[in-house]
């Protein structure tokens, strides 16, 4: 059998995919697999790493206000539509699935049109605006959250979590420890603004950091995104921080061994991608959460306002985030210890370890593959 699988631009739509892909391929060893994604965004260096057959599309979204970019941008979705039927002519999959992103749209739209199955994967508590537009054609619906179910049609929405991937349950705190560097027998906090980082928390890390260099009873893991690295280097140095003398910061670009650094977590200061959150959920990593404020629909508030009504998180809004915030937050939930496990239990308890085989199957069965 043959499956497209679409999603790119960030970790939050790859991961998702890739995981899917692993989880059909445990049921479907001999299935073909053809990944869809955009020369620019991180799947075109993430997916080739997989083993995987790779197909790139250009194509980018829409600023929100009228520019002549738009116009430019609208010519290239144009031509990623015609892309797109080619694709799926040549290919001729099974079934489609998307996982988000510019990309996932016309490669799902142009299946729909050609009579193939396709399957939709939200994973925000607030659907994007594409898979609104695609819920409309699309064979089957799997939301990661119940509150999303609210907005697409009932009788082909299905509330499966999001996919997470295996070795984020199977990763110990042990072997995270050792990879890092660390001690695991101390708290640790790991810090990380996403796949391509968040320059505001990044900016309250260097106080957090600065303090923090002068105790080590708490070990710090702190991911900016390759385009913060320097910056935020530098910022530490100017703080006076030699990071060389204080094995218990480390402070990279980026993260390939994420479920490593989760597996030792005491304590996660993320943004709120439903990607992320999926994986503390199944690690039961309590967590302060910084949402993006500019993402589409304000989304990943609303996704962490879920986890924090839930009792899991605690929120600080990116317009309130600080050094002093962010140490507040921290100081308190590192020393209550029955209160951090009390947000741990709470994060579990939203977690969906088998999110991926669901899909998987689901995916399956609307192609008529399985029962």
């Amino acid at each position: 059998m043959n499956i497209i699988v679409s999603g790119g631009g960030t970790g939050g739509h790859i991961y998702p995919a890739l995981t899917i892909i692993r989880a059909i391929q445990q049921r479907e060893p001999d299935a073909r697999i053809l990944y869809v994604g955009t020369p620019h965004g991180l799947e075109a260096d993430i997916v080739p790493r997989e083993g995987i057959d790779f197909i790139a599309v250009d194509l980018a979204g829409f600023q929100r206000r009228f520019s002549l970019d738009n116009i430019a941008r609208a010519w290239r979705a144009l031509r990623a539509v015609a892309r797109a039927r080619g694709i799926v002519h040549g290919f001729r999959p099974d079934v489609a699935i998307g996982t988000g992103g510019y990309v996932a749209g016309p490669i799902l739209l142009a299946a729909s049109l050609a009579g193939v199955p396709t399957l939709v994967q939200e994973q925000n508590v607030f659907a994007g605006v594409t898979n609104r537009i695609l819920a409309r054609f699309a064979t089957a619906i799997a939301v990661g959250m119940e509150d999303a179910r609210a907005v697409f049609p009932s009788d082909k929405t299905y509330v499966t979590g999001n996919p997470i991937r295996p070795e984020v349950l199977t990763a110990t705190r042990v072997e995270g420890a050792a990879v890092f560097g660390f001690d695991p027998a101390k708290k640790t906090v790991l810090v990380s603004g996403g796949s391509r980082g968040a320059r505001s928390i990044n900016r309250a890390m260097v106080e957090v950091i600065a303090h923090a260099a002068a105790q080590t009873a708490v070990q710090y893991l702190h991911v900016t995104g390759a385009d913060e690295h320097g910056d935020t280097l530098a910022r530490i140095r100017n703080a006076g921080i030699r990071l060389e003398e204080h094995p218990h910061i480390r402070v990279l670009p980026y993260l390939y061994n994420m479920p490593q650094a989760m597996a030792m977590a005491d304590v996660a200061v993320f943004r709120a991608g439903a990607t992320g959150l999926a994986e503390l959920a199944a690690r039961g990593v309590p967590a302060v959460l910084i949402p993006y404020p500019y993402a589409a629909e304000n989304h990943q508030e609303k996704n962490a306002r879920a986890m924090e009504a839930a009792g899991a998180a605690e929120v600080i809004l990116n317009s309130a985030v600080s050094g002093a915030a962010l140490e507040e937050a921290l100081g308190s939930l590192l020393a209550d210890d029955v209160r951090r496990a009390a947000m741990g239990a709470a994060m579990k308890r939203l977690g969906k370890p088998a999110a991926a085989e669901e899909i998987a199957a689901l995916a399956l069965r609307i192609c008529k593959k399985e029962g």
